[in-house]
């Protein structure tokens, strides 16, 4: 038997993993499939460098593999590149699993040798088996579409180019042409749950169906078409129902109604943010009850609101109250920096909702800017009658999710003397026998 060249080069240009003159980094364990990995860049004229990790998981037999790929480096003739890691001192450092952490360190470091020495692509030895695997742990712990495609030939600068043969053609070819390799003692063990599925229920599936790759590799297709298809319906539904605005993105709740299937359409449209089927689920099950329900992902918030949902970045940090002095000339608030210009002059500010002039005379120091409170009131300009503040944002139809951004300025005695940005209170207006003033200027600074 010779190396199977032609279905490798052939896979590569259909799936366009990368051309023949772009050099290739690959990723080198020193078992059988990396090994015809690179067997057959070599045999196929392309260039391309070996990088291996070291976890330091199995003391001599992890320094034996090293010392191989780096034989083999010399063998073929290319660079080589080689690691050592704490894999057990950053797992415990991140909270996560031995595999999560040896995953996340190699692949980092993978993309850093990739950037740092001009290779295009980083190729590693996934082949139809491990594809399978992969679907069958999603199923077992709850997937969605995405999760029945497998391992997909390119993603992102990460190419597979032995997903065309099965773990048996690998075996088959590795021995015929006699090639060299380093077992993994760690791939016996059934312990990790990648390794009970391949020595435990994969025989017995393929008992009910001996050809379980080459339909596992038809389903594949299929579900990757479906995959295909619903982001085309998504990205069409984004157009009609998300607008993006100040203060986050708007969903028409109305519109979302009419979907069809709802559960997985909203689900789709949510995703990318962080929430998940649950919150999903509660969202669906809230649109008939009143607005102001809150939902929160690692990064969002998302609020119901008129009619709306409303996603907006969660912030990391609160804003606490900020006192101002008598002499202070500008103090910063969140997202806002609000300046005071003292003036003898009776001048008054028209036509800029971001700057107000009140008497001097009536104010008592320290005043405080802060966001509003539930039970806030105020004499809004022009009007003789008190009003909430949380009745005033809802006649000026303020979402939600900008009330909590909106500065409050508070005289000492408690009065609020502008809800900044938007209106003043009518009792600290300047009038004509105002003899002393002070402008306060208010300035997004994130913009």
């Amino acid at each position: 038997m010779m190396l199977p060249v032609q279905r490798f080069t052939d896979f590569i240009e259909l799936h366009h993993l990368f051309s023949p003159s772009e050099p290739v980094l690959a990723a080198v364990s020193g078992g059988r499939d990396s090994v015809l990995l690179v067997h057959l860049l070599k045999q196929a004229g392309y260039t391309f460098g070996i990088s291996h990790c070291n976890f330091q998981l199995r003391g001599a037999e992890s320094d034996n593999e090293q010392q191989f790929t780096e034989e083999l480096a010399k063998q073929l003739g290319v660079p080589f590149y080689t690691t050592n890691f704490d894999t057990q001192a950053y797992a415990a450092q991140k909270h996560i699993s031995i595999q999560m952490a040896a995953r996340d360190l190699r692949y980092q470091w993978f993309d850093e040798i990739r950037a740092g020495f001009g290779y295009s692509k980083i190729a590693v030895a996934h082949h139809q088996n491990d594809s399978v695997e992969t679907i069958l742990l999603n199923l077992s712990r709850g997937t969605g579409i995405a999760g029945m495609h497998g391992i997909l030939p390119l993603n992102g600068n990460i190419a597979r180019p032995l997903l065309f043969l099965t773990r048996d053609e690998i075996d088959t070819i590795v021995t015929a042409e006699n090639l060299r390799y380093v077992e993994d003692s760690s791939n016996a063990s059934v312990k990790y749950a990648r390794n009970k599925l391949r020595h435990e229920v994969i025989p017995k599936l393929k008992e009910l169906n001996p050809q379980l790759e080459q339909t596992f590799k038809k389903n594949m297709e299929r579900f990757r078409e479906l995959e295909l298809l619903l982001e085309d319906t998504l990205a069409r539904i984004r157009k009609e129902l998300l607008t993006e605005a100040i203060g986050g993105i708007y969903i028409n709740i109305a519109g979302i109604k009419k979907l069809i299937p709802q559960r997985l359409l909203l689900f789709g449209l949510l995703s990318p943010y962080g929430f998940n089927q649950t919150s999903v689920d509660d969202v669906i099950a809230s649109f008939h009850k009143h607005s102001g329900r809150t939902f929160e992902s690692a990064g969002y918030r998302l609020i119901l609101d008129r009619g709306q949902l409303i996603i907006s970045k969660r912030k990391t940090e609160v804003t606490g109250p900020v006192l101002i002095y008598e002499h202070t000339h500008e103090v910063v608030f969140g997202d806002h920096k609000l300046t005071l210009i003292p003036d003898d002059s009776a001048m008054i500010v028209k036509g800029n909702p971001m700057a107000f002039s009140a008497d001097a005379d009536k104010l008592t120091y320290p005043l405080t800017l802060r966001h509003w409170h539930e039970g806030d009131t105020f004499y809004p300009l022009g009007m003789k009658g008190k009003k909430k503040l949380s009745d005033y944002f809802i006649s000026e139809k303020i979402p939600l999710n900008q009330k909590a951004d909106i500065p409050v300025l508070v005289n000492g005695n408690g009065d609020v003397i502008w809800i900044g940005g938007m209106r003043p209170d009518e009792r600290y207006k300047v009038a004509t026998h105002t003899k002393k003033v002070i402008i306060f200027e208010l300035y997004k600074t994130n913009l």
